[in-house]
């Protein structure tokens, strides 16, 4: 199997952990560790560089940076500076960012579209080191260019969910990395759509597909489903989910189940065994080897698992590992 395998951290835990961690899931023996930029928790460079700095072979991606919470010349020097001390490690992700977390900094844009593609842009032009000037909507700069660009360019990938966000990231990133739930019906979906976007646009290569997913390993995949059920149910509850159900033609079965259920408990009670198996990676250490192979065969590069389990955790270290010797 060529798929590259990760292990995602939640931006919950105490920033003078992650030097731990990062040891941790680097010494488990997985390729990438990935970091959340969420408000208001730790900044995502300053995370990074702390994960970079405890590691020595893992490379570590930013999933995802706001794109409009700050100046793309000064994200691109961010971005460089982490590139240039760990060449190769480093992979970025930009996005929309929250909807609601945007306006409460004063930086939501009218056009969320516009802006993600013009720092986009800007952005990865400047980490190729050459002279920026732009007069955009939400990018404005005149003669920019970084005095230490990265020997080793670091990937840009475009954090999004729905079909116009796709096509930006087609456009001008690097690729995408895509939230959960990303069943390989949706793997495809979006892969369909950014890789339609990359030829029209005339650009040459691929496109990254990184998807992003819980997991949950036992040898009962009934105990397995029980710790993904109240997260699966959460994220179900979500608007911003139906981009990921409707290529699985889930989006109007989740809709009825909660308008017929009177509590958030009720619905994660309700909630059917084949949608938690279709949208995660659960069950025994076969199952869940066999569910990233679906996602590899969908088209995903990296897959990026969320473990339920505090970090670090020695059960989940050997379940991690049992499913990476079949994985490999």
């Amino acid at each position: 199997m060529n798929v590259r395998i990760g292990v995602s951290v939640g931006p919950e835990l105490p920033p003078p952990r992650l030097g731990q961690v990062a040891a941790w899931i680097e010494e488990i023996g997985v390729d990438e560790l990935w970091l959340a930029e969420d408000c208001f928790f730790a900044g995502g460079v300053a995370a990074a560089a702390a994960a970079l700095a405890a590691t020595e072979r893992a490379t570590v991606g930013l999933g995802i940076l706001p794109a409009v919470a700050r100046n793309a010349a000064f994200t691109a020097m961010e971005l460089a500076a982490l590139a240039e001390m760990y060449p190769g490690r480093v992979v970025a992700g930009l996005g929309h960012g929250m909807a609601d977390w945007m306006r409460q900094i004063g930086a939501s844009p009218r056009s969320p579209l516009t802006a993600l593609g013009e720092h986009l842009g800007a952005v990865r032009d400047l980490l190729a080191g050459r002279v920026v000037t732009v007069e955009g909507g939400y990018v404005r700069l005149d003669q920019v260019r970084l005095d230490h660009p990265p020997a080793v360019v670091p990937p840009v990938l475009a954090g999004v969910r729905g079909p116009k966000s796709l096509g930006v990231a087609g456009e001008r990133a690097d690729g995408v990395v895509l939230a959960w739930p990303a069943a390989p019906s949706y793997v495809r979906h979006a892969r369909a759509l950014v890789g339609e976007a990359w030829a029209a646009a005339g650009r040459s290569g691929s496109p990254v597909i990184v998807a992003n997913s819980p997991i949950s390993v036992d040898a009962d995949p009934a105990v397995a489903r029980a710790r993904l059920r109240p997260k699966v149910a959460t994220e179900l509850a979500m608007p911003s989910s139906r981009a990921h159900l409707e290529p699985l033609g889930l989006g109007e079965e989740v809709s009825r189940l909660l308008e017929k259920c009177g509590s958030p408990e009720e619905f994660a009670q309700r909630l059917p065994d084949e949608w938690i198996d279709r949208l995660t990676i659960v069950g025994t250490s076969t199952e869940c080897a066999a569910r990233i192979d679906e996602l590899r065969e969908a088209g995903a590069d990296a897959v990026v698992l969320a473990l339920p389990a505090p970090l670090p955790d020695h059960q989940s270290a050997l379940l991690i590992r049992a499913v990476l010797s079949l994985v490999r």
